[in-house]
């Protein structure tokens, strides 16, 4: 082995993160990064379990207690809140003595690790997934104030989507040669194909094609505007198709009463919550990933489907957006407009080959984006953070 391989191998990693109740998303990706720089631990108030797959495979700390206060609540988009994170973070950290920490987001804990840098002298990489209204909080000039001092003491910045980049140079003024935008939040087929046995669910004996939703059945999700737009379709007397919507939440119940209603039963099919490891097995059955939602700075799910060879309707305020190719792999559309998403499902419904060429698409697209690539893209950030 070489020097330089020897001396990357004993860097210390500290991934802060306030909640890894999202996790599933960064597991994969963390357990090859594990392979390339073994000395790392995770830090988080909030830890969901591993996924399929990764058990075990990198340390968690779990510090203190995670809390929030809502300040703003959005049915449109993300509510906006203040964390309240416990302070433990701090000995935690300086008892683990990092050369290199990867701080999500702009919370109190990047906050603290920033203000000790001048001390601790390690290296800080932010972590942000993602451009979006609620999450930018562009309008609140106390958020813009501290995080641009964040930017100005960062080495460098990882983000999903050029959305995410844009922000961080435009809006936080950090500087362009430290920000990598490149899909860092990338799925694993074996964690979502723990089983291939589909719950109580059939889709042989199914209308085709299947249109599959996955997510809370929240109103930042579009999920009624969807809805909507399948009541168009059974007025214009297109009933060839399926919608299956995986995923629980506040507006569930008030979703079920309105296809009800409105005698979309045997077209719209809510399948509740499923565990992370049987997920694949639907989207191996589906046909076609649609994703209306009102506001996400990503979206796993779109990736997720792309890894199954599925076409993607995509709504235009999701940042995972950009990794549609407009009529290639599916459509981008305004989740606002009924109208245009029934005409696009309209579309897929009456072009079957559509579906195929579409799906295809969406696998090379997909293909160069693995856990392995983006694993190796974290360190190479790392690694450029340490020499600047």
């Amino acid at each position: 082995m070489s020097d330089t391989k020897k001396e990357s191998k004993s860097i210390r990693i500290a991934w802060v993160s306030p909640t890894m109740e999202l996790g599933f998303y960064i597991q994969p990706v963390l357990r090859h990064f594990k392979q390339i720089l073994p000395d790392i631990e995770i830090f988080t108030s909030k830890w969901p379990g591993f996924v399929p797959g990764c058990e075990n495979t990198f340390k968690v700390n779990i510090v203190g207690k995670y809390r929030y206060i809502t300040f703003s609540k959005n049915n449109k988009g993300y509510n906006r809140m203040i964390q309240l994170l416990p302070l433990e973070i701090v000995p935690q950290l300086l008892r683990f003595k990092p050369q290199v920490i990867f701080a999500t987001g702009f919370s109190l804990w990047t906050l603290l690790v920033i203000l000790l840098k001048p001390v601790t002298k390690w290296r800080v990489i932010i972590i942000y997934s993602g451009s979006s209204p609620n999450i930018d909080m562009s309008d609140s000039f106390l958020r813009i104030l501290m995080r641009r001092f964040i930017a100005q003491n960062t080495d460098a910045f990882v983000t999903n989507s050029q959305a995410g980049k844009a922000y961080l140079t435009n809006v936080l003024k950090g500087e362009e040669a430290k920000v990598f935008a490149r899909p860092y939040q990338i799925p694993d087929k074996q964690a979502l194909l723990q089983s291939t046995e589909v719950n109580d669910l059939d889709l042989s004996n199914t209308q085709h094609p299947v249109f599959l939703f996955i997510g809370q059945t929240i109103h930042r999700k579009g999920i009624d505007l969807l809805l909507e737009a399948c009541l168009l379709l059974k007025n214009q007397g297109c009933n060839n198709y399926t919608l299956v919507v995986i995923g629980d939440g506040e507006q569930r119940q008030e979703l079920e009463s309105w296809i009800r209603d409105n005698g979309l039963e045997d077209k719209v099919r809510f399948e509740g919550w499923v565990t992370y490891g049987k997920l694949g097995a639907y989207f191996e059955k589906a046909d076609i990933f649609i994703f209306p939602t009102l506001e996400d700075i990503w979206g796993m799910v779109v990736l997720e489907s792309m890894l199954f060879g599925k076409p993607v309707m995509c709504s235009k305020y999701a940042g995972v957006s950009e990794m549609i190719d407009h009529q290639e792999n599916g459509y981008i559309f305004d989740p606002y407009n009924p109208t245009e998403i029934a005409s696009f499902m309209q579309s897929l419904i009456n072009n079957p080959k559509d579906i195929m060429s579409m799906g295809n698409k969406s696998q090379e697209l997909i293909a160069q984006h693995t856990p392995l690539a983006a694993a190796q893209f974290l360190n190479d950030v790392q690694s450029f953070a340490l020499k600047n």
